[in-house]
């Protein structure tokens, strides 16, 4: 019986429908300032930060310190922020896979430090699947996908070698997605990564169709220790991947809005 059979395109239609679905909030809130911080990327003069109600001593440390937190996450370009404002289209998209891609594979790669003991279990491909998801999303909403089911047909693209149309595929759910939160939380994006490697989890013959490491990488990373290592730089090539198999995609299909349809440049060089 084929794969296909087995797990149909509806099945994996709706997983990575719920996926997408709980995603996008948490991407919206990474362009919210609760404390005010990032604001201050877009206001350069002290007096412009005056802080009422503090006394001038009190308030002059308290401004460094806060100067010092908004240039560091204008340096970053963190959304939100004056450089991010200034970004292109492309560079938002390439920060996404260099930066948060950085930070999500460390957990994608730590259960190599334990060697092929670990192999047993499909964690590790739950969170690479779900790391890659959760870029893939990021960077097609950059690049002008806004649209769930233009998404979830991206991710089944890249992800799942699949074509699907799942507009159609969805018009009668099986079942309602589960609501986001609506609150900014510290680690929301490794909160949500590891959300939808639970979802994942009913298609388990999907995931290791995603775009993996090469085999240089796979044979290092069965070796206790220097595992760890060797899966996150293969993890951070095959993201790399990923994503510019997701713009090559996004290049193939008129699902962009008016917004994202600006001249890009390719994301292989990640």
């Amino acid at each position: 019986m084929s794969e296909t059979v087995r797990i149909g395109d509806g099945r994996v239609v709706a997983v990575l429908d719920r996926a997408a679905w709980g995603i996008n909030p948490v991407l919206d809130l990474m362009s919210t300032d609760p404390l005010r911080i990032k604001a201050r990327t877009f206001t350069p003069t002290a007096e412009q930060r005056t802080i009422v109600g503090t006394s001038e001593a009190t308030g002059g440390v308290l401004e460094k310190v806060l100067d010092a937190a908004a240039w560091l996450l204008d340096v970053a370009e963190v959304p939100g922020t004056a450089a991010w404002e200034r970004a292109s289209d492309e560079r938002r998209a390439r920060w996404w896979v260099t930066r948060l891609g950085a930070l999500n594979t460390i957990a994608v790669a730590f259960p190599g430090v334990f060697g092929p003991l670990v192999r047993r279990l499909p964690i590790q491909d739950l969170l690479a699947f779900a790391n890659q998801t959760l870029v893939l999303v990021a960077v097609a909403r950059e690049l002008g996908v806004t649209d769930r089911s233009a998404q979830v047909d991206l991710l089944a693209s890249v992800l799942c070698r699949r074509q699907t149309d799942a507009r159609t595929l969805l018009a009668h759910p099986d079942a309602t997605p589960p609501e986001a939160g609506s609150s900014w939380r510290p680690f929301a994006l490794l909160g949500a990564m590891w959300t939808t490697s639970r979802m994942l989890r009913a298609i388990p013959d999907e995931l290791g169709k995603r775009p993996r490491p090469g085999q240089p990488y796979r044979t290092l990373g069965k070796l206790p220790l220097v595992g760890a290592v060797a899966d996150y730089l293969g993890e951070r090539g095959a993201l790399a991947r990923a994503a510019a198999q997701g713009q090559r995609w996004i290049d193939g299909h008129t699902v962009r809005t008016a917004a994202g349809r600006s001249g890009l440049q390719g994301l292989s060089s990640v």
